[in-house]
Order: structure tokens, then sequence, then C-alpha cells
């Protein structure tokens, strides 16, 4: 994970990364890439890790691929930056079973907007714009576009978003169901740690059962969704968190959860 393209820290059980190179608006090398995947897997398996809040350096949030490293000869191709790159990151955002807060503090586009979209919890600055760039330069949404967005916004609008490139700006991206929360620049910083943070002091281990019930959730029929959540009920009854839920309600006290 030792790259200078990934600021990472852990506060109070919150992991912060952020995309970092500012000068190219955090696009996406090999070397941001592959750092960006060793931090996620560090969020997974470190128990003091409880929430994820990912934002970008600067002016941008991300602007998806370095064209440059994209063109090079000597360089990953198309395919292995699909399959070695993207791919991986949004089965990982995907799988983690811990709240993710993308925090989009600039434009999104390309990969950057749909490694957001993968996410659980998407809050973005009133400045903030939103862009499925693909079609500019001939190519198709990756990095999940095109399962994600037709299943937050729908299949009309995200077509035509795919495929005319409209810049969307935060306000209609909540509007739309595409982000959960737009927010004021000047309180954006503030508001959306505020909201980490509190993720990270909930009973996370349900949080995660219930990550994994949505992920689920793309595939089973009711039936099979019914049993699962059944299931995972009484996993998430056996533990220590829902204990104190219970306790604190009847105690009418503020209860004190640890993720387990």
């Amino acid at each position: 994970m030792a790259s200078e393209t990934i600021q990472f820290n852990i506060k109070e059980g919150v992991a912060y990364i952020t995309l970092n190179r500012p000068n190219v608006f955090n696009s996406f090398n090999r070397e941001m890439s592959l750092a960006f995947q060793s931090a996620l897997d560090h969020c997974a398996e470190n128990p003091e890790v409880r929430a994820i809040y990912l934002t970008g350096e600067g002016k941008a949030f991300c602007a998806g691929q370095d064209l440059q490293e994209a063109m090079d000869p000597n360089m990953p191709s198309i395919t292995q930056i699909v399959e070695e790159h993207y791919n991986p990151i949004i089965l990982k955002i995907r799988n983690i079973e811990k709240p993710i807060v993308v925090a989009v503090n600039g434009v999104a586009a390309g990969a950057g907007a749909n490694i957001a979209l993968a996410a659980d919890v998407v809050v973005a600055k009133a400045s903030v714009k939103f862009i499925q760039a693909f079609s500019a330069i001939g190519l198709i949404p990756d990095s999940g576009g095109t399962f994600m967005l037709p299943r937050l916004v729908g299949w009309q609008k995200a077509s035509a978003l795919m495929m005319l490139g409209d810049r969307v700006e935060a306000a209609e991206a909540e509007q739309m169901g595409m982000i959960y929360k737009c927010l004021d620049d000047e309180v954006f910083e503030s508001e959306s740690k505020k909201l980490v943070v509190k993720l990270a002091n909930m009973p996370t281990k349900a949080l995660g059962f219930t990550k994994r019930l949505m992920n689920a959730s793309f595939t089973n029929n009711l039936e099979q969704q019914l049993t699962l959540e059944g299931e995972t009920q009484t996993q998430a009854a056996a533990t220590n968190d829902f204990a104190e839920g219970v306790n604190a309600f009847l105690e009418k006290r503020k209860p004190v959860f640890k993720g387990n």
C-alpha cells in the first residue's frame, strides 16, 4: 500500500482513504489502482476499521482513467485495466461488510463516477458534477456502471446519461436517487465526516449483514431473499451489539456498540 497516490489513515474506527493525484484530477493509473485495492483489503481485514470514508484530494474526486497511460503501448492494455484495476475495486467495495461513505468533493467522471456509485452512501458537494464520460471517446461504461446506474435511476434515465454523457449536478443526482445527499460546499467536509463517524459507532456487524443482503437481492427471487433474511437475522440476533441495543432500550440509555 506504500504509494503517494493514496492517502490512508485510521482514526476512531474510520479508515480515511483519499485519492491523491490532484494534478491529473485523481485519474487512475496502475499504481493508484493497486494501492487503492491494497487499502481496501487492509480495511476489510483490520477489525479496528468499522467504516470507510473515500474522497479525493484537490478540486476533483476522480476523472476516471488516466488516458495517457491507457494509450501507452508499454503500459497495461484496456483489457488489463478493466480486469485488473476496476473490476477488483468494484467487487471489493461491494464485498467489504463495512459501511463505505464516498464524499464526492469535485467532478466524478467515467470510472470515477461509477466507483462512487458502487458505495453504500454517497454524498456530494453542491458544486459537483457526475459525468458518464465514456461515449465521448468511443467506450462503454465500465466499473459496474451498466449494472448500478439503471438500478439507481431507472432504465430510461440511465440509458440516456450513459449514451449522451450529460453532466448531472449534485442536486439533480440526489433528486433522481443517484446519490444519498447533496451538501452545501461550506459544510460538505464536516457533515460528510460526521456521517461516517455516526456509521462507525452503529452496530456495524448488522450494517455489514445489510450490505450482504442488498448484494444478494441483485440475483435472488423474493422467496430466496426472505429465506436469507431469516438466516441473517438469526446471525444478527446472536451478536453482542443486539444484546447491547436491547439492554440500552430497556434501560433508557444510549447504546455503546462495538461492531461484534
